[in-house]
């Protein structure tokens, strides 16, 4: 069974969404930031559960 995945701005699964992206917070590098192609389209905010950073800038 595939891990789930949920979009960090929006908690929308997103399992194998064509469009979404997965990359390690910017600032501290140790939590996933996760984003659904719809957030990136519209730039919602996102923020690290580590240290706080929010994104996009």
């Amino acid at each position: 069974m595939a891990e789930k995945i949920t979009c960090s701005s929006c908690k929308k699964q997103i399992t194998n969404e064509h469009g979404s992206v997965k990359f390690m917070c910017p600032s501290c590098g140790k939590y996933r930031i996760v984003r659904c192609k719809h957030c990136r389209e519209i730039a919602a905010k996102y923020k690290c559960a580590e240290c706080g950073f929010e994104g996009p800038n």
